[in-house]
């Protein structure tokens, strides 16, 4: 049974809700609930709310497409409870800063206010507190995949954000790491039981004297990190447990993930002289800083990573997955993992789970090959980052790159997958400007027309936008951690002219539904960056049964450009003689002429948003 009780405070509806364990429907799905979890779960990971299982949810009717997901990293966003604020140190970006759960409660009302429909909120299990002066604030040093950070909340109120999240129609999304737990063992590599921070030189191939070598991060060996005293290996070096209690820098949680034979136990990666990644390394090396690579081609590590994650949706009732690190995990873990915890969220009543990845890489060969049959429902859209964001709009490269880039997508899953979110992955990337990992769109920028015109272009094209905290106040950090600055800094300020630019966007895409899940029709592109006529434009069309729109940007900053060069006009699908108004400038009409061509012309670093007039 469930008890709900439902309060409104300043607009906001908090609900309260508790539940307890039902019977499952059938046979099958009792057997395989009880291999991913058992009813009564793995424990209550932080205290505050047991393990009956959180309410849930119904999303059976939704479609991802109409989301908008605004990226938080929970630290930084509110600080709404001073009593979890241990080992804060606001003087330094690398340390905790006191943001949790409470803060995006209390702070309700500006996602309201922007507009946003989904929150990924960064991961939310229990980490190394403390590492070379760094604080695991991030959540990718993970300790125990059962427990929350306590910096955060506990385990009550993490169910009670998600529930008041919900009860104001905001999805919430958790962050996922299967790659690899923290730095939580060291190689014994010289057998004297203490850890070494250096044994040797440096510069040497493997196996050499003269190699420099830590006990907490070796360099990558191929043949696994041995015991080694002077020239002499001694077959593989044993693991040895941290245990740091003060710092939680202790062995890993559930039990079994301390099993050695769980880590490939290579070493880190070492790059290529080009700043490249082995594809080996990929795959099998811990990353840099110790993180320690996780066997995921094992069954028993891919079945308890099965179990730890599906716990989670059944104890808090989360609504998709971004899971960290994808083209780090072999194909067949993504094979495997994928399906089982899509049925563990029907299970629970949850339908259409997303499961979205990233894969850090430009290569839409590389990064389409995670959305094939099995695996996620869609990728970060890296390569549209990389060539759209960046060099065409910031670098002002020829836009004739995006319609190469977006002739690239059958590279991406042609076919919903099986038992996912309805939708081919080559249709629902999850599109962004910035994240967590890349410096903000505005480090060292002095203007922030092309952030602006970036916010047009991410409302208006193909699959879920995704928006970093911060990017509506203008924030300007450059590399990790400067581009993880405060939110409460700006007093959570909604009249600045960015933030109105962002939420009127915002509103547009969830206003025509077109933008949100018309196909997508390129209808003129450039080679040409210079004083031409249509340097700089890039234009397309979103086609719906219900609805057609022109959408045109200009990203030439030195001057105005129109759909024309030469004798050469426009090609569209609207009629001669449709008069064409702009949904962000009401102002601006043009009329379509005889055989569907049109001049539109955009300002420098603008955008036009064209509708047939009512």
């Amino acid at each position: 049974m469930r008890a709900r009780r439902t309060r409104q405070v300043g607009g906001v509806v908090v609900t309260r809700m508790s539940a307890t364990c039902g019977t499952l429907g059938n046979a099958l799905a009792l057997a395989l609930l009880l291999v991913l979890t058992g009813c009564g779960g793995a424990g209550g990971g932080g205290g505050g709310g047991g393990t009956s299982g959180a309410p849930v949810r119904d999303n059976a009717a939704l479609d991802w497409r109409d989301q908008v997901i605004y990226q938080v990293i929970t630290d930084r966003f509110a600080d709404g409870d001073p009593n979890n604020n241990w080992n804060v140190d606001r003087r330094a970006l690398g340390r905790y800063q006191g943001g949790d759960w409470q803060g995006l409660i209390d702070h309700l009302g500006y996602l309201r206010e922007l507009g946003v429909t989904a929150v990924w909120i960064s991961p939310h299990v229990k980490n190394v507190e403390i590492d070379a002066g760094v604080a695991g604030y991030h959540g990718y040093w993970t300790q125990d995949f059962t427990a929350v950070n306590p910096h955060f909340g506990d385990l009550g109120k993490l169910r009670q954000m998600v529930n008041v999240l919900h009860a104001n129609d905001i999805l919430v999304i958790a962050d996922v790491v299967t790659n690899h737990v923290g730095q939580l063992f060291y190689y014994d590599i010289n057998l004297n039981g203490t850890p070494e921070e250096t044994l040797y030189g440096s510069g040497a191939s493997p196996g050499s004297p003269l190699r420099r070598v830590t006990e907490y991060d070796p360099d990558w060996d191929p043949t696994g990190i041995h015991a080694q005293v002077g020239y002499q290996r001694m077959g593989l070096a044993p693991i040895r447990w941290i245990r740091m209690p003060a710092i939680n820098r202790m062995p890993p949680q559930p039990p079994e993930f301390q099993n050695p034979e769980w880590y490939h136990r290579r070493g880190r990666v070492v790059p290529d002289p080009n700043g490249n990644w082995p594809r080996d390394q990929v795959l099998l090396a811990d990353f840099p800083g110790g993180l320690k690579d996780l066997a995921t081609e094992r069954q028993d590590v891919r079945d308890a990573l099965v179990r730890v994650f599906a716990d989670w949706i059944r104890k808090v009732d989360f609504d998709g997955f971004r899971i960290d690190t994808l083209k780090h995990v072999e194909q067949g873990f993504w094979r495997y993992w994928c399906p089982r915890i899509r049925e563990a969220a029907r299970q629970r009543g949850k339908h259409n789970f997303f499961l979205f990845g990233e894969a850090f890489d430009g290569d839409d060969v590389l990064v389409g090959s995670y959305t094939q049959s099995d695996m996620v429902d869609s990728a970060f859209y890296f390569p549209q980052k990389y060539v759209a964001f960046d060099g065409v709009i910031k670098y002002n490269h020829p836009t004739r790159e995006i319609e190469d880039l977006w002739n690239r997508k059958s590279f991406y899953g042609q076919q919903p997958q099986p038992g996912g979110v309805g939708v081919a992955p080559a249709h629902i990337p999850v599109n962004f400007i910035d994240n967590h990992d890349v410096p903000r769109y505005l480090a060292g920028e002095p203007d922030d027309r092309k952030l602006r015109l970036a916010i047009c272009f991410l409302m208006s094209i193909e699959g879920v936008p995704c928006l970093y905290y911060g990017t509506e106040q203008g924030f300007r950090g450059a590399g990790d951690p400067a581009n993880r600055e405060r939110l409460w800094d700006t007093g959570f300020d909604t009249s600045g002219s960015l933030f109105r630019h962002v939420k009127r966007w915002i509103a547009l895409r969830k206003a025509n539904v077109a933008l949100r899940r018309g196909d997508q029709v390129v209808r003129w592109s450039t080679t040409r960056t210079g004083g031409e006529e249509d340097a700089g434009i890039f234009a397309f069309e979103r086609v719906h049964p219900q609805q057609t729109l022109l959408f045109v940007m200009n990203v030439n900053p030195n001057h105005a450009s129109r759909t024309q060069f030469g004798s050469a006009r426009m090609q569209t699908s609207f009629l001669g003689g449709t008069v064409l108004h702009d949904l962000a400038d009401p102002g601006y009409r043009v009329t379509v002429q005889q055989g569907g061509t049109v001049v539109v012309e955009v300002p420098p670093l603008g955008a036009r948003l064209l509708a047939p007039a009512p």
